[in-house]
């Protein structure tokens, strides 16, 4: 195997850049630049400062002074010696430290190389190594604890100890075949079905995590919806602390949804200010009123807007009938105005104002109650798609072996069942996997991880 090498930093100006090179010749490679402690004799774990040099250049061959950190292996990321390189973060000076190594023998690595040789070398598993991923990209505290977790091996643990009950639940349905011609009872069918049943109940509710991990890792998503000159994107950029929407007088000017994320009290909200929903002729308004009605029907939890100037303006019948939370916000408090009639039932009814300097903390604490994502208290919860799809599959075919047992299906179909429910589990922490589907995981990887 190849020695790579990546800026595992993100692209663009900084105080300082690391450049890792990984594999069988690290060390070597980085000596050949590196003027100071010889790496190949440091001791792993150590950090060294010197001055990386390019042996080309005779007259000046000084680059930067920086550090190096070794790592050798097996105790590394990788599980390869890795030689980690930390310098001054000019754009210009990391692509002169990358192309120096390559002429020195290393590859540029692929995206999410290093941590596919990790899963290879047997450093992580595959849902570990996705929490890697995950990690990087996290976006919320909350999203970063379940992230955390994964990368700990909580899941794969729990894999680990439903794939043990399933082989020791295809272990007596095997014995049951050798000794059908005796008169001998290793489990009875009730005890084999209570055993999968809870196999399937913890599959199961492992899957049904999804949906919160979902909105905790990506946003939940929060449509804010209302009549033209509500103040809909007043609030969005209130929420956003950015002027993201234009604002004016004009009835339509939002004549498309608006959407970014904010984090408050620790979860991703990912907001979407729709166009104004009144009748026009306008056929660039009607667009944007369509896609306004799609985000309403998408939406996690709805924002109506009211505009107590313009009460009998409101349009609520685009999601009267939804079971969609609301929460009814009367705008533009300032003023001074009778609180109009909320002709609907909502879950919270707020007054305040979006465009005055006035606290909006009794909106942001209704977000947090109504989203009621406990974070905190769910044993395990999936946020990954590929695990959800696995294990909505491992919850049909335990589903149809507890069926199989109850009706004294022959031992032999039953095991077929749970043997693919072991596969889907398996393909989770990649104990069973193929080549192309590593290659599209570790595709969406960034290059330096």
């Amino acid at each position: 195997m190849n020695t790579i090498c990546a800026i595992s930093t993100p692209h663009g100006t900084g105080g300082i850049a690391v450049a890792r090179i990984s594999g069988p010749e690290a060390f070597e490679i980085a000596d050949r630049i590196w003027k100071g402690k010889r790496l190949s004799d440091a001791t792993s774990h150590t950090a060294h400062y010197g001055c990386i040099i390019d042996p080309e250049q005779h007259d000046d061959p000084e680059l930067d002074h920086g550090v190096a950190t070794v790592f050798r292996a097996p105790r590394s990321f990788t599980g390869e010696n890795i030689v980690e390189l930390a310098i001054h973060g000019s754009p210009w000076l990391q692509r002169e430290l990358i192309n120096l190594l390559i002429r020195q023998g290393a590859r540029l690595a692929e995206p999410g190389e290093f941590s596919r040789r990790a899963f290879t070398n047997g450093r992580l598993d595959l849902a570990e190594a996705e929490a890697v991923a995950d990690m990087i990209a996290t976006s919320s505290r909350a999203a970063h604890r379940i992230a955390m977790s994964h990368m700990r091996g909580d899941l794969s643990r729990k894999l680990s100890a439903l794939r043990d009950d399933l082989l020791r639940l295809c272990a007596l349905l095997e014995l049951e075949l050798d000794f059908s011609e005796e008169d001998v009872t290793f489990a009875d069918r009730n005890e084999l079905i209570s055993l999968a049943s809870h196999i399937n109940h913890t599959v199961s509710a492992m899957a049904r995590s999804f949906a919160t991990g979902n909105a905790l890792k990506n946003g939940i998503n929060t449509a804010i919806v209302g009549a033209t000159n509500a103040g809909k994107s007043t609030l969005l950029n209130r929420l956003l602390n950015d002027d993201k929407a234009i604002v004016s007088p004009i009835h339509g000017t939002t004549r498309d949804t608006i959407e970014d994320t904010a984090e408050i009290n620790g979860r991703l909200y990912r907001f979407i200010d729709t166009a104004g929903l009144r009748h026009t002729d306008d056929p660039i308004e009607c667009i944007g009123i369509s896609r306004s009605i799609a985000a309403i029907s998408k939406a996690d939890i709805i924002i109506w807007m009211i505009d107590p100037e313009n009460p009998d303006t409101q349009t609520p019948a685009h999601f009267t009938n939804s079971n969609t939370p609301i929460i009814a916000v009367v705008n533009k408090a300032d003023l001074g105005l009778p609180h109009p009639a909320i002709p609907i039932k909502t879950a919270a009814t707020i007054t305040l104002s979006a465009l005055a300097d006035v606290d909006i903390t009794p909106l942001t604490d209704a977000l947090a109650t109504i989203a009621n994502i406990d974070d905190t208290t769910a044993e395990i919860t999936i946020t990954n798609a590929r695990h959800y799809q696995a294990l909505n599959a491992a919850t049909q075919s335990t589903q149809r072996a507890i069926e199989a047992l109850s009706a004294n299906i022959p031992a032999d179909l039953v095991a077929q069942d749970l043997r693919e429910t072991i596969h889907h589990l398996s393909s989770i922490t990649g104990t069973i996997t193929t080549p192309d589907i590593l290659t599209h995981i570790f595709s969406h990887f960034c290059i330096g991880k």
